[in-house]
């Protein structure tokens, strides 16, 4: 009996140290390939990352973290077949991930961003557009939450428009995928712009912000300017394929399979008021049959559209209105005060277009487009706003900080903000006409619609 305790004690301690050893030694392949990736040596962290992967492959996400940092510099420092293989072997490892680390591995992040190395080598791998379509197409309908690549939704949209071009997709499926891709990307827009408004809150509420929170605003601010760069990818890939010519008929055949499905309506009303084809009168039928079926924020907007084209203005507003109190999201609803500020800044109603542009800004100050459209608004007025030559052009000033504000809240208009209020800036009084009118530190009351004050610089 003594006998058989001392061999089980024996076997356990050989065991022990038998796993503490192992241990040790996956942890230092990890350091030493930890070590090697941050310091760019691939080829030195390689083997380890390879012994460790094949020994141990749920050991530790680093692995995977600093493995795919190894292989991507592979990838940049060979060519030919080698390169494919380092590539595919990528493509493998972030698989590898999933099974091994599946809840820190988001579906559609990963898979598009393998379809991504695919696409960016696919001249290499000799990858067709149909291929790549179909990969970026499987990601977005295995997991769309996380597909938010700015690169990937453009690369993935681009797909389409290729594919449409070769009379491999019909002009049906290349609007539904623009309206998933923009939709994704407005949802993303507002994601990140609600999480920037709370600090933008907090520095106009005079407090300094940390380090930390300094840290995510540039975070923030990064994706918002790539996103804010893809929508207009998009649009400009879009380009003439969406015209009138094109919709009507398409939406005018779809029409009575379609008039029961909401969000079929939604998405031809609004493309058609995007590419202005609000005259036809297959809009009026959109419009009503979707108000009908599903009243809703878009639907009262779009009606407050038709009641503008019949020349009712006050007919037009209270839609408007309506649109704005049916929706419930914060973003979406700054949106909406801000296209009915468009409207109303095109028919030359300036002061309500302010009051809306302003709702907006409250809505969404991380926005900084109204800002633009009301130093816009300004500048146009600066000749009948003022009692004297000298105070009209002061108007210029009060426009220059208007736009000035736009560059400071929006990280996408930091340079048009900039050169815009320059120019407003070069029309406003001299430093010698502000000493020979002896008007320098004096506030100037702005009559007519803008009813604000301005400051004249000191000299």
């Amino acid at each position: 009996m003594k006998t058989r305790i001392t061999l089980a004690a024996l076997m356990l301690f050989l065991g022990f140290n038998l796993s503490y050893a192992q241990n040790e030694q996956d942890i230092n392949s990890l350091s030493l390939m930890t070590e090697a990736a941050k310091a760019d040596k691939c080829d030195e962290g390689y083997k380890h990352f390879m012994e460790l992967r094949q020994r141990n492959p749920k050991f530790h996400l680093g692995i995977y973290k600093y493995g795919e940092d190894i292989l991507e510099c592979k990838i940049d420092k060979s060519s030919g077949a080698e390169k494919t293989a380092f590539i595919n072997d990528l493509v493998k490892l972030w698989e590898e991930r999933a099974i091994h680390f599946a809840s820190k591995t988001p579906k559609g992040e990963y898979a598009a961003k393998a379809c991504q190395l695919q696409y960016d080598n696919r001249e290499l791998l000799n990858k067709s557009t149909e291929e790549l379509y179909a990969c970026f197409d499987a990601a977005y309908k295995l997991d769309s939450e996380t597909f938010t690549n700015p690169k990937s939704l453009y690369t993935y949209f681009s797909l389409m428009v290729d594919l449409y071009d070769a009379d491999k997709k019909p002009a049906e499926d290349l609007f539904n995928k623009y309206d998933d891709v923009v939709e994704k990307v407005e949802s993303e827009v507002g994601n990140y712009s609600e999480k920037l408004n709370k600090l933008i809150e907090k520095e106009d509420a005079g407090t300094a912000l940390t380090k930390k929170d300094n840290s995510y605003k540039k975070y923030y601010e990064s994706y918002l300017k790539a996103y804010d760069q893809i929508l207009g990818g998009i649009d400009q890939k879009l380009g003439e394929r969406a015209n009138c010519e094109t919709l009507i008929p398409l939406y005018q055949k779809g029409f009575e399979q379609n008039k029961g499905n909401a969000e079929w309506l939604q998405r031809a009303a609004g493309k058609m008021s995007s590419k202005e084809c609000t005259d036809d009168p297959l809009f009026f039928k959109l419009v009503n049959a979707y108000h009908e079926l599903s009243p809703s924020a878009n639907s009262a907007y779009y009606l407050g559209i038709l009641k503008d084209k019949e020349g009712n203005s006050s007919e037009a507003i209270k839609f408007y209105e309506q649109a704005i109190s049916l929706e419930t999201d914060n973003i979406k609803k700054a949106r909406l005060n801000e296209k009915i500020g468009d409207k109303l800044k095109g028919r030359g109603s300036y002061g309500s277009a302010r009051n809306f542009y302003s709702q907006a800004l409250k809505l969404n100050p991380s926005n900084g487009r109204p800002h633009l459209r009301i130093a816009a608004m300004y500048n146009a007025s600066a000749n009948n706003c003022g009692d004297s030559n000298f105070n009209k052009r002061a108007v210029f000033w009060l426009a220059a900080s208007e736009a000035e504000k736009a560059g400071r809240v929006d990280p996408t208009l930091t340079k048009v903000a900039a050169q815009t209020a320059a120019s407003y800036r070069a029309k406003a009084p001299t430093k010698t006409e502000i000493f020979q009118a002896g008007k320098q530190g004096q506030t100037i009351s702005v009559g007519c619609w803008i009813s604000r004050s301005v400051s004249v610089p000191k000299i």
